[in-house]
């Protein structure tokens, strides 16, 4: 055959296929989701093989080996105890709890690693919603955005005193990006970073989670303030106000099945987007490999490529820790 174009000839050794390679993926992407309590033992979380509920002394150890495999951001999600749980989850700002003793406990033991902290009430709320809870006229449950935000914005000033580099409101209530902006910045924290989740997804991913923290709702469900899963152009205008308000950083939640949420938003604005590959599509990977169906390793790494390919610049994985020690490797 005569052919002047031959597009295998890009393909024909690794050397050149690394050459052309267009999406690459990098230790400096990853950030390591940590779960933790204030029990003193670890426990392993069922729903999540491979993952524990760190104790104090058992997350530092943890942060002090993934700093040294090259993973320089976490972000942090407690357990709150039950008998701290309230109506109005006040526990979310106190400065003496377990999320602002926990940044401490880190930014001393291993001052480079960025701590990146969750904001949203459902560890700290009896109700188990990421909002302030009230009885509608029909008996059925309504969340109160503005009365929300306002506590959202004490439970980031608390994990801005404690040290934290940037916050993560999750709790997608409308106006919370600006507001904590201001509130952070009239306290001078105004190098304290914003990750918005931007377009979290009321998703069925997220089961597994749940269960590690036992935060789920008591009654009702999170389609009121999280998205729904059919819409893209709603995300869009998220961004849009996110941006607004001052976020520095806009996320996708989950990251597999919304690769074109992150496409849209990636043509839509300049911020950095974070993707959080959830527990669910974590513990579909895992499933599928320890019944010998699937390459942990290939199918991990072709995964988070394609989140990055999309146009993600970080991704939120419970692979974190693995990734690292197979860049490591390959890189011999």
């Amino acid at each position: 055959m005569e052919m002047m174009i031959r597009a295998r000839r890009n393909r024909r050794s690794g050397a050149i296929r690394g050459l052309v390679r267009e999406t690459r993926l990098s230790v400096a992407d990853l950030i390591f989701p940590m779960f933790f309590h204030e029990d003193g033992e670890d426990v392993e979380i069922a729903s999540m093989p491979g993952c524990k509920r760190w104790s104090v002394s058992g997350l530092l150890g943890e942060v002090k080996e993934v700093y040294a495999l090259g993973i320089r951001a976490v972000v942090l999600f407690p357990k709150i105890a039950e008998e701290l749980k309230s109506g109005d989850g006040a526990e979310c700002a106190n400065d003496l709890g377990l999320v602002p003793g926990m940044i401490r406990e880190i930014k001393g033991a291993c001052p480079g690693m960025c701590v990146i902290t969750d904001v949203a009430l459902d560890p700290y709320s009896s109700d188990g919603h990421d909002g302030l809870v009230v009885r509608d006229g029909m008996g059925g449950l309504r969340i109160l955005n503005d009365e929300t935000v306002d506590v959202l914005c004490e439970q980031a000033l608390c994990h801005a005193r404690a040290g934290a580099d940037i916050v993560a409101p999750s709790d997608m209530m409308d106006g919370r990006v600006g507001a904590i902006r201001v509130a952070l910045d009239d306290a001078g924290f105004e190098e304290v970073g914003i990750m918005a989740y931007t377009a979290k997804y009321a998703s069925a991913f997220y089961g597994p989670f749940r269960g590690a923290l036992d935060s789920a709702p008591k009654e009702g469900d999170k389609q009121t303030y999280q998205m729904d899963p059919g819409n893209v152009r709603e995300a869009v205008r998220e961004l849009m106000l996110d941006e607004e308000e001052g976020a520095d950083i806009v996320m996708v939640k989950p990251a597999g099945p919304y690769l074109d949420v992150i496409a849209r938003l990636r043509d839509e604005t300049t911020l950095p987007i974070a993707a959080y590959q959830v527990s669910g599509e974590y513990l579909m990977i895992k499933s599928a490999c320890a019944g010998g169906w699937l390459d942990e390793q290939a199918v991990v790494m072709e995964s988070l490529l394609g989140i990055k390919r999309a146009g993600a610049d970080m991704i939120l994985t419970y692979f974190a820790k693995e990734v690292a020690i197979w860049l490591r490797q390959e890189a011999g």
